[in-house]
């Protein structure tokens, strides 16, 4: 499987990713993220090991393009900011860490590692826009038609924990890098009125400092649930 991504200065880039991990439990605020877990515990979501938390799930997740089949109904996106180590270099781009919403309450490493993980089709390169991260503005918006758009997230990158950090505690990472053919979610940000299904998702990350944006979009088609 590869993956092929447009860059402001390179062309294109294909990469044949390896691996994918799901960094959890990324929020800057401390206080914030253990109120978060008390909440999901009382809907009985297993509270994390450790914070942040980095799921390991199949390569093969990762996917490009306009549909992403699931398995049900109740599955939902999360926008997140994601590092690629193409093995030269580190690049920015935009996902959704979309999960099992249902299987989440038994178990969350199982919730992620059942769903496609979708990818924009930009990446920009990481030293780009080193300097500024905390201000580029990550939003999403859920839809039931296609055509109204409800708000869902919104925010800066600021609300997570800096890249650097995320990266450097990702298991295998050395050398500032995660090794060639590492896909890595960053985390993500509260949703606004509560996380639910929904059968559309789309996501954006732009940097106000130049205008530039990478955009995500994509509609679930539900595989009916068999016995």
């Amino acid at each position: 499987m590869s993956l092929t991504f447009a860059t402001p200065h390179d062309g294109t880039l294909s990469l044949d990713p390896r691996a994918c991990l799901i960094a959890g439990w990324t929020g800057r605020d401390a206080a914030k993220v253990a109120a978060h877990i008390e909440e999901l515990a009382a809907l009985g979501v297993p509270r994390p090991s450790t914070t942040p938390l980095y799921y390991q799930v199949p390569a093969a997740l990762l996917a490009q393009g306009p549909v992403l089949d699931v398995l049900g109904d109740a599955t939902s996106g999360e926008a997140e900011p994601v590092v690629v180590d193409d093995g030269e270099r580190l690049w920015l781009g935009l996902g959704s860490d979309h999960t099992d919403r249902g299987l989440e309450a038994s178990s969350v490493a199982h919730a992620k590692a059942v769903c496609g993980k979708p990818l924009a089709g930009g990446l920009w390169p990481l030293d780009d826009v080193a300097d500024r991260l905390d201000t580029l503005h990550l939003a999403s918006e859920i839809s039931d038609d296609g055509t109204t758009w409800a708000p869902y997230q919104d925010g800066t990158l600021a609300q997570i924990r800096p890249l650097s950090e995320l990266v450097a505690g990702a298991p295998g990472a050395a050398g500032g890098g995660l090794g060639a053919g590492v896909v890595l979610f960053c985390g993500t940000l509260s949703a606004m009125g509560g996380v639910r299904p929904a059968p559309r998702f789309r996501a954006t990350l732009r940097d106000p400092e130049t205008g530039r944006e990478l955009a995500l979009e994509y509609r679930t088609h539900s595989l009916p649930i068999v016995a």
